[in-house]
This record gives C-alpha cells, structure tokens and sequence, in this order.
C-alpha cells in the first residue's frame, strides 16, 4: 500500500517541480533562445528580391547566361519594377541588390523614376536607353544571384568569400577583404586581454586569499567596486588619463621620461583598447581565483619548504595545480566577455582598435544589412560554443569555480 503511494507522489512530484521551472525556462526561450534563432534564421533567408520581383526571378531561371535574356524577361522585370515604386518596396530591393553589386541601387533607382514616367515597350531596347547597365548581362547575373529565398551568401561574405553567378565561391576582392582581418584582431586582442588580466589578478587573489580577513575583506571590496561604476564612466575616465594631453602623460613630462613635444598616443589605438578593457574585465578573472585559492590551505606551501623544496618547485608542484580550476575559468569568462565586446573598443578604440562587434554593431543598427551582422554574430556566437566545448574537454565544467 505504501508502495503504491509512493508511486503515485513520485509523478506528482516530477509535475510540480516542472511547474516551478516553467517560467525560467519560457523567460530563456523569450530572452534568449527566439532572439538566437531569429538571428541566425536572417543570416541565411532572404527574400526581398523573391518578393517582389517574383516573375523576372522565375524567368531568369531559364536563361542561358549566354548574352542577354529575352524581351519576356525584361518585361517582366520593367512591370515589377513599376509595381514596386508604387508599393514603395523599390528602395529595399535596391539595397538588397547593391549589397551584392556595388551600384545596382542607381540603376534600379532611375529605372523607377523613368517606368513612372511612362516608358514604353519594348523593353529590351526601352531599359538600356534608361541605363545602360540594363544591356550588359551584369544586373541580371545579380538579380539571380540573389533571387533564391534561402542563401549562403551573408556566411560566405562575412569570410571574406562570394558566389559567382556559375556557383563557384572565390574570395572577395583585396578592398573587400575585412572580416576575416577583424576576427583574428578578436581573437588575438582578446587572448592578450585575457593573459594580462591573469598576469594582474593571479598575484593579486593569492594576496587577498591568504591575507588576515579583514584585510581581505578591504582588498576584496576595492576589487568590486568597478561594479558599482558605471561602465560609460569607466572608459570615459580612460579617455581623460590615455590622452596626449591627460594625466598619465603629464607625469611622464613632469617626471622627464618623455619630452613634452614627443607625448605618448595612448588612446585611439590598440593600446588604448588594451588598457581599459582588462581594467574592465581584471575583476571577471580575480574573483574565480580568489574563490579557488581561498580553499587551498597556506601550510601547504610550508610542508613543501619543510621537505627541502624551494619556493618555485613549491608553487609549481603544490599550488598552481590545485588553482588551475580558478585560473580555466577566470580565462574562460574575461575570454568571452572580451571576444563580444562593443562599448570599451568603440570610445578607446579608435580605427584600428576596433573589433568584430563594432562592425556587427555598424550593420544591424547603420547599414542595416542584417543578413550580414546575423552571418557575424553566429560566427562569433559559433566560437564561443566552441570554447565552451574545449574547455570540457581539458578541464570540465563541473570544476569551475566562478566565485567565492
């Protein structure tokens, strides 16, 4: 009897523990899963030029690419590019179409224009008298180059590689060759951010771990405190230091280190980068080590001296293996904090210290290609999936320590 019991609470019990979690897991499915979805879905459908010039698309898909296409093509395309102005969805297929061929947009902007005018059949003679780019095979291979719904373009773009009108991916020319450029400044900016910050904050959670508490506590408290500030004043008061005309330049004058005609740039550069992000993120890393270290006892370091071993063979024999835990997840959260980071490299940054997320930034909310800055950020969305998976493999999850 109490068996049966027990078997109709144990379901019970499953119901409402589901029940409770219910609305973490519809905030992560609203927060965070749907937005991620959305965004890698624009990075690879695109139906603008589908939409609205349906008929030359279905057209094009018989044409031999072997000079012109036929009149029945042209007047397809002359009839919804009328249509178009009229719905007033011409300006979206020309930036979808320029996206794909610099200076598409004139040509199909002024054909408008002239269709509203009146023009008259036939077309394969009316268009090119409209522009001239209507007689040469260039403005049809891009109207079926992007006539498919679902593309790969906005991947292969965001690597530095397109499709040709045969199907064949080459690289983009050398002007167009940026994106690959700025992920490998990422990642390398974000690995010199991450080892500064362990190069600074190793030393100093060992300090604060074995330090007599109330010191500790100090010391601890000094560490949080870029918490309570906030991140636009952070990087401002950058600026104010970093200039040629700031403060930390003004003591090197005054000391004599460096001549007054000769002030160091330390802003608007990679430097400038450098310095405010792993002033930003040092806590990130200190505060994993400081929970890791805290549990290892001092005598440790002693026993090892007692038996006659000297204070590096201690440290590395006894000590930094017990703190690789803090030390794997101190890098990986200062890493992946640093690979998507916007604000810091934007303000300090200048031209060449700016990073993939300026750019994804520039598309979604400037350009507004957002098929593009969805191909980027699932990239980069892509290598941080990546880290988390190589950091389970070396160290396991289950051994980070994130804080004290």
């Amino acid at each position: 009897m109490a068996a049966g019991k027990a078997s109709v609470s144990r379901p019970r019990t499953r119901v409402n523990a589901l029940m409770l979690t219910l609305p973490l897991v519809a905030f992560i499915a609203v927060t965070f899963v749907a937005p991620l979805i959305s965004m890698m879905a624009r990075g690879v459908y695109d139906p603008t030029v589908a939409d609205i010039m349906p008929e030359t698309v279905a057209a094009l898909q018989s044409w031999n690419r072997q000079g012109l296409p036929p009149e029945e093509v042209y007047a397809a395309a002359a009839r919804e590019l009328t249509l178009a102005r009229e719905q007033r969805t011409i300006g979206r297929l020309a930036t979808r179409l320029n996206r794909q061929a610099a200076g598409t947009r004139s040509v199909i902007t002024r054909t408008g224009r002239a269709l509203n005018r009146g023009a008259e059949p036939p077309w394969s003679e009316s268009l090119p008298e409209i522009h001239e780019a209507w007689g040469e095979p260039g403005v049809w291979e891009t109207l079926l180059l992007t006539g498919d719904r679902f593309t790969a373009d906005y991947y292969l773009n965001a690597v530095d590689l397109q499709r040709t009108v045969d199907g064949d991916i080459v690289r983009q020319p050398e002007t167009r060759r940026v994106y690959v450029d700025l992920f490998i400044r990422t990642i390398g900016v974000s690995l010199s951010v991450t080892l500064l910050c362990l190069a600074i904050g190793y030393p100093l959670a060992g300090f604060i771990a074995h330090a007599p508490p109330r010191r500790a506590r100090l010391l601890l408290t000094l560490v949080l405190l870029p918490f309570w500030t906030s991140l636009l004043v952070r990087t401002t008061s950058w600026i104010v230091l970093l200039q040629q005309q700031g403060v930390i330049n003004d003591i090197l004058v005054w000391a004599g280190l460096v001549p007054d005609a000769e002030r160091l740039t330390l802003v608007y550069n990679m430097t400038g980068t450098l310095v405010a992000m792993t002033h930003v993120l040092l806590p990130f890393m200190v505060l994993p080590l400081y929970s890791v270290m805290s549990g290892i006892p001092g005598v440790q370091m002693q026993a090892a001296a007692s038996l006659g071993a000297t204070w590096p063979r201690a440290f590395l024999r006894v000590y930094l293996p017990q703190s690789m835990p803090g030390v794997g997840a101190g890098c990986l959260l200062v890493f992946i904090l640093a690979i998507g980071y916007y604000i810091t490299p934007a303000l300090v940054g200048g031209q060449s210290g700016q990073l993939i997320s300026n750019l994804i930034a520039y598309h979604i909310q400037t350009s507004l290609n957002w098929g593009l800055g969805a191909a980027l950020g699932t990239i980069l969305f892509a290598a941080v999936v990546l880290l988390f998976v190589f950091y389970d493999r070396v160290l396991g999850l289950d051994r980070m320590k994130l804080g004290a």
